[in-house]
């Protein structure tokens, strides 16, 4: 226990000193509270099944999110509820026989966690992680049969690296990031995208 307490609170009272501050801070004067909006563009490639074959479908897009966060640790780490929204995915495969359109849509809802790496005070590299839900509506069109929509909800993941430049109130933060989600074969994203977090 000794061995975690010590670290634990030799990192609250250094965040004041790091943040330049001279009042002395309590741990919950560094809970700094954040809204986040981010664009981006990637590359997404849907494993599709029908039939019992499958067939590797792929298409570029654009995406944005929204995010509700807690930065903590002198805003070296945070976490957030991010929700995801990509634009349509539409690509089309031969399955046997059939010529089949199919055109993906997808929303993701996620529990994030940020880590910064390094000692720097402005520009700071950092990697995350999360995990949450995905909301999909996939169409698929038969070519001389007809078409059929489905919704599906599927468990999701993201990995995420990148870079922040903060500014006291203001951070930007540029990010590649994987996202995941477990709708019929497997739908796997890589995109980046930048965005500005305002600290309240």
């Amino acid at each position: 226990m000794k061995k975690v307490a010590i670290p634990v609170l030799a990192a609250i009272v250094a965040c004041p000193a790091m943040a330049g501050q001279h009042h002395q801070e309590s741990f919950w004067d560094t809970l700094n509270p954040y809204m986040g909006l981010r664009i981006g563009a990637g590359y997404t490639n849907h494993n599709y099944s029908f039939n019992g074959k499958k067939e590797s479908l792929t298409d570029e897009e654009m995406h944005g999110r929204i995010a509700l966060g807690l930065a903590m640790w002198c805003n070296r780490a945070r976490t957030e509820v991010e929700w995801s929204l990509f634009t349509k995915m539409k690509d089309d495969a031969t399955f046997g026989a059939d010529r089949v359109k199919v055109d993906t849509k997808l929303q993701t809802l996620l529990m994030n966690a940020y880590m910064d790496l390094g000692d720097y005070k402005m520009v700071r590299p950092f990697v995350g992680m999360g995990a949450g839900v995905a909301f999909t509506d996939v169409t698929r069109d038969v070519v001389g049969v007809g078409s059929k929509s489905h919704d599906q909800t599927g468990f999701s993941a993201m990995g995420t690296m990148g870079v922040t430049i903060d500014w006291s109130m203001f951070a930007i933060d540029m990010a590649f990031r994987y996202t995941y989600a477990d709708i019929n074969s497997g739908l796997h994203n890589f995109g980046g995208d930048i965005g500005i977090r305002y600290m309240f």
